[in-house]
């Protein structure tokens, strides 16, 4: 067996224990204490082990950075680990969604994406070191509080390590139940359409009033029409309000539309189009904020590049590693855009993130950190 397969065999009775643990301190985006309770738990097991740097944020919990001391003389640049330590889900859910072992799997919220994947990060860089394998490059990770409400305040640390790197690996959830990586993901962002219209009554005086709320209805038919299926666009107006009453001519309404693009141009193409929307009704205002917050990951040669190498390391422990095209965005979004090779969904294998059914497989566990290790070792 590969000496690093056996390790990280032997050692899934302690790397299930680290997911238990962390799955056991819920941490949503929102709840900037009860994520900085999963940082702390991290810190402090890694005191000692690696250093270990806290990046604080205001209104959103703290980002780590994370350095591990490994075997091998004289290293050039780093390679860049990313992960996150929020969840989407809410303080509580561990009540109706109690983390468990079962089926082979592990289930919980934010088991698979992503506590897992920061999880086989660290014993990645123990394997290196109790194996004594020399690296060329420094290991750093970086984890962030906020990557499932866009990294509003993580991005700058993402893209300032980024900068010092040679490659990026994300530990995001594999795409689908083989392990496939993501060497593709869309860009995405969003706008809001607001309307200002003429209030009225609506049966005393409907000439008098100019309808907030038709105006804007206009407005998503035609931002809805530059939806292009063929070419991986999609506009999703996914929020509607306005008006006050039944009975008066709506003053006020607004929309918010998520947007997502497969390429630059496409990102470029689409903010001038939000920006340019015209009134149907020269009686109504209209206003559009927002933009792309995530680049899209495009498959370039670099990507290409970093993939194959995982492929072939995957062959030396008996798997055919695969690659997919996905439309969520990640960190990884930024570390691409930069020009990085940037290796995404390689953290645990699994299935449904998001979802009460969000689960991981134990018996690709051990495979997974050990593909990290040999990554590492390689670049």
């Amino acid at each position: 067996m590969d000496p690093l397969l056996a390790y990280t065999t032997e050692k899934v009775p302690e790397i299930t224990d680290w997911i238990e643990q962390l799955v056991k301190i819920e941490s949503p985006s929102s709840d900037p204490a009860a994520v900085n309770r999963a940082v702390e738990f991290v810190a402090d097991r890694l005191a000692g082990e690696a250093e270990v740097v806290r990046h604080r944020a205001n209104g959103f919990g703290d980002h780590l950075r994370l350095e591990f001391p490994l075997p091998g003389r004289r290293k050039q640049a780093q390679v860049l680990g990313i992960g996150h330590l929020d969840t989407v889900y809410p303080v509580g859910t561990l009540a109706s969604m109690p983390f468990k072992r079962a089926q082979g799997r592990l289930w919980g919220p934010g088991v698979f994406d992503m506590k897992s994947g920061v999880t086989y990060f660290v014993f990645a860089a123990r394997a290196l070191r109790d194996l004594d394998i020399p690296v060329r490059r420094r290991f750093v990770v970086q984890l962030n509080s906020d990557e499932e409400i866009g990294s509003p305040s993580s991005r700058r640390y993402t893209e300032r390590e980024a900068k010092k790197s040679v490659a990026a690996l994300i530990a995001e959830p594999s795409a689908g139940p083989d392990g496939n990586v993501k060497t593709a993901r869309k860009g995405g962002g969003g706008f809001r359409i607001g309307v200002r219209g003429i209030a009225a009554h609506a049966g005393l005086d409907f000439a008098a009033g100019a309808s907030a709320i038709v105006e804007l209805a206009r407005q998503i038919e035609r931002v809805a029409e530059w939806t292009d299926l063929a070419k991986g666009i999609t506009i999703n107006p996914g929020l509607i309000r306005g008006g006050t009453a039944t009975n008066t001519v709506a003053e006020e309404a607004w929309a918010e539309v998520d947007v997502r693009v497969p390429r630059k141009s496409d990102a470029r193409r689409l903010e001038r189009k939000f920006a340019s929307l015209k009134s149907f009704d020269r009686r109504t205002q209209v206003r559009v904020e927002g933009n792309l917050r995530r680049p899209p990951m495009e498959r370039n040669r670099a990507i290409l590049g970093i993939y194959r190498l995982a492929r072939k390391l995957s062959r030396e422990l008996g798997l055919e590693l695969g690659e997919a095209q996905v439309g969520g965005g990640s960190d990884g979004n930024f570390t691409a855009a930069l020009g990085l090779p940037t290796l995404d969904g390689i953290g645990a294998v699994g299935e449904r993130p998001h979802s009460p059914g969000e689960c991981i497989y134990v018996d690709r566990i051990a495979d997974r950190v050990a593909l990290i290790a040999k990554v590492i070792a390689a670049l």
